[in-house]
């Protein structure tokens, strides 16, 4: 009795530029067993496309022009039991991303600098419902397990919102109708948490990481 060949995986492409859809789909069309059913351009594209072509796979753009992130259209594809995986392939490996990412339901985690086979496999895999990683997101993420770094309370985040606005600690202490000397006191602890000593060190590192609204 003869087996049948597996299906191939049904892969929905999401990503802004044209060109990169372009190139990933002439790229994928060369791997066994991946079949690319749609391109989207947006967030809200994917959501809708993902409803009527049911792919298997979503690959994943973090960085998305106007409307729906990266980050929210994963979290509305799995957010249900029968929905796809999502694999991102982005070009950002910010702690801040990774987490976010996971976070919202991505099976793996992709560069754009990786190889084809890689993406290929990352693919096959993230199908079969094993997650993927770049190594270097993988090494990322066991250092940030090894060391974990406090949170920013919700104060400091208010505090880091108006440093980054180049307010300085009278102007934020009158904007959250708090006292100067708590002002320096919240902002040693952000010093300290973000591993900086200066506001431009803590306002670049919070930019890095996407703690800023």
């Amino acid at each position: 009795m003869s087996t049948l060949p597996p299906s191939p995986v049904r892969l929905l492409l999401c990503d802004d530029h044209a060109v990169v859809r372009a190139g990933l789909r002439a790229l994928l069309s060369s791997a066994d067993g991946i079949d690319v059913v749609g391109e989207a351009a947006t967030g809200e594209e994917a959501l809708a496309m993902a409803a009527h072509l049911n792919p298997d796979v979503v690959l994943m753009d973090l960085q998305l022009d106007g409307g729906m992130d990266g980050v929210t259209a994963t979290r509305q594809l799995t957010r249900g039991e029968q929905g796809p995986r999502v694999l991102v392939l982005t070009m950002f490996d910010t702690d801040a991303d990774i987490t976010r990412a996971v976070e919202a339901g991505a099976t793996g985690y992709l560069l754009k600098a990786e190889q084809p086979e890689e993406l290929f496999s990352a693919i096959r895999d993230a199908a079969s419902g094993r997650g993927a990683l770049s190594a270097p997101v993988a090494d990322r993420l066991l250092t940030r397990l090894r060391n974990p770094r406090p949170a920013l309370s919700a104060r400091e985040h208010e505090i880091l919102a108006q440093l980054a606005r180049g307010l300085g600690n009278r102007e934020i202490a009158r904007a959250l109708f708090i006292s100067e000397a708590t002002v320096k006191t919240h902002l040693g602890r952000i010093y300290g948490k973000l591993e900086v000593e200066t506001r431009a060190g803590a306002v670049a590192v919070a930019k890095e990481r996407r703690l800023l609204p």
